[in-house]
């Protein structure tokens, strides 16, 4: 395999792991939500997470870029943990799991952003990184909505 195509692999396994992440996050906000409504918010956005995943892996079926488990990073975990934390902490849990989820959509944009920026990613690998980085951005505008209303 040459140092190109090992390039892409390492870069597109960092944005599934980044999507690992945000599904384990969405979990655990949805778990601390008190609003059923940003409840289903966040079991919206794991959905959608999870076709981001199926469609990466489908998209380069010849690079490996892991199973089908939902492992994440030691550093989401460790997020997740001060998303507990804070939850515990935090006078309104929702609120708070929404900072959270806005924090974890602009480090996203700006994983996908970095992606993007190779030149050597295939185009259609780029067209659904694009889509799913703006609909990452259409998810943070909801969410900084929902955050103002709080």
């Amino acid at each position: 395999m040459n140092e190109d195509v090992k390039r892409i692999q390492k870069r597109l396994q960092e944005v599934i792991e980044k999507n690992e992440d945000a599904i384990k996050g969405f979990q655990k906000a949805a778990e601390n939500a008190e609003d059923q409504g940003i409840e289903r918010y966040f079991t919206g956005r794991i959905e959608k997470r999870k076709q981001f995943l199926v469609q990466l892996k489908n998209a380069a079926v010849e690079l490996d870029l892991g199973d089908s488990d939902i492992d994440g990073s030691t550093k989401g975990s460790m997020h997740r943990t001060w998303m507990d934390i804070k939850a515990f902490f935090s006078g309104d849990d929702d609120e708070a799991m929404l900072e959270e989820a806005i924090r974890g959509d602009k480090a996203a944009i700006e994983e996908y952003n970095e992606v993007l920026g190779d030149t050597h990613v295939p185009a259609r690998l780029k067209e659904i990184l694009r889509e799913q980085r703006d609909a990452i951005r259409n998810d943070l505008e909801t969410s900084n909505v929902l955050e103002d209303f709080r």
